[in-house]
């Protein structure tokens, strides 16, 4: 071995037996801490053990939704009893900073040196869609249960195999979002403004404006900005002139906020509307009063396994869960399933069994199955920002 000042010190032992016990505690010290051991080979203790990491942004600029999944994550394992068929859970977490370049660094190590069999994560599509070419390529399972743009599990129209969501797609989202508008809010014009650098945040865009156009809507304006932006008067006070019915905000809570603030503070009237990412507990609930956007659960909705989950996650936390933690759970609890129903660690096995998934219950729906490209089958929720909560509207498809 080396000293601190990288010299070598020789070892020498009094006898080959004591080389030998040297090298069997060791060998046990290597087992019991994890260390050189392949997923699926037996534990300490004979068990067979699987590994699954999680990626999520832990620290950075959408933490937030990152502690809210890795909630999701641990009481989907810990109401399982960290088993899976006649497997042992070993989960491996890690954070990607919602950064795409990081993303890819944490995921790497997953893959070749902890040796993971399936990926839970990540949470944005800006870090998984890097993920999921390093996964499938590498024959990893992963399933995300928030990232929402296409290109997650289908690039240039090919589908990658083993990759997977647990919630609907932009094109899904922006189009319901726009019907919405159209149908329930009588909305007949609209401006949009979006991260020109994020795909969640452009397909969003582009799938609303596609359908609200459809529908016999009209937008007035589109503009973009850039994810450091955070002065928007320019632009606002042009859309303000406008006066459309709605201001579609396709970003995550912080920037929706800022620009939600902005926007009021120039006399824009307009209905807020936006997808998913408004869901934190962070959002400005009082600039974002009134406004709608398309998320993926309810914790009003009065089924059964809402209102467990509901009462499962307060009796853990003391708080109520979002959209991030309920899909995580739902990612994971489906990853389970699936490597219970293979009874084994081989990921190509835990594919097919994700993907022959029917009528799996989940807090965000009741009868889930797969798609051909690995989306789930299920319907989108409305809710509205009100007096400093969410309030469910309705279900839509």
């Amino acid at each position: 071995m080396k000293t601190k000042e990288g010299g070598i010190v020789q070892v020498r032992f009094k006898s080959k037996w004591a080389l030998i016990l040297m090298v069997l505690m060791l060998g046990v010290a290597l087992v019991a801490s994890g260390c050189g051991q392949k997923a699926g080979q037996q534990g300490a203790s004979g068990e067979k053990v699987i590994k699954i990491g999680f990626v999520a942004p832990l620290t950075g600029d959408v933490k937030t939704f990152g502690e809210s999944a890795k909630k999701g994550f641990n009481l989907a394992l810990e109401q399982a009893g960290n088993k899976a068929g006649d497997y042992t859970i070993q989960p491996v977490i890690v954070d990607d900073r919602n950064d795409a370049t990081e993303a890819v660094n944490v995921a790497t190590k997953l893959i070749n040196e902890n040796k993971v069999s399936a990926i839970v994560g990540s949470l944005t599509s800006l870090t998984t869609i890097p993920i999921s070419e390093l996964a499938n390529s590498n024959k990893v399972v992963e399933i995300s249960g928030t990232a929402t743009s296409p290109k997650v599990t289908v690039e240039n129209g090919k589908r990658k195999d083993y990759i997977f969501r647990a919630c609907f797609i932009d094109p899904t989202q922006g189009t319901v979002g726009a019907k919405f508008a159209l149908n329930k809010l009588h909305a007949k014009t609209a401006a949009i403004l979006y991260d020109q650098g994020n795909d969640y945040t452009i397909g969003l865009a582009k799938n609303f404006e596609d359908a609200f156009t459809k529908g016999g809507g009209k937008v007035l304006f589109k503009g973009t900005y850039a994810k450091t932006d955070v002065d928007f008067s320019a632009v606002l006070t042009n859309i303000a002139q406008m006066k459309p019915d709605i201001l579609y905000l396709p970003d995550y809570y912080q920037k929706v906020s800022l620009i939600g603030k902005q926007a009021r503070d120039k006399g824009i009237k307009a209905t807020f509307m936006g997808g998913d990412g408004w869901d934190s507990s962070d959002l400005d609930y009082k600039t974002m009063d009134g406004g709608y956007f398309t998320a993926h659960y309810s914790g009003q909705d009065p089924r059964p396994e809402v209102q467990k989950w509901v009462k499962d996650f307060k009796a853990k936390y003391n708080s109520e869960p979002d959209s991030f933690a309920t899909l995580t759970y739902d990612a994971t609890n489906l990853l389970l399933n699936a490597i219970k129903t293979a009874n084994s660690s081989d990921p190509t096995k835990i594919k097919d069994a994700l993907q022959a998934t029917k009528g799996f219950s989940a807090v965000s729906g009741s009868d889930i199955s797969f798609d051909q490209d690995g989306n789930p089958i299920k319907p989108v929720t409305i809710l509205q920002v009100k007096d400093g909560k969410y309030k469910f509207i309705s279900i839509m498809k």
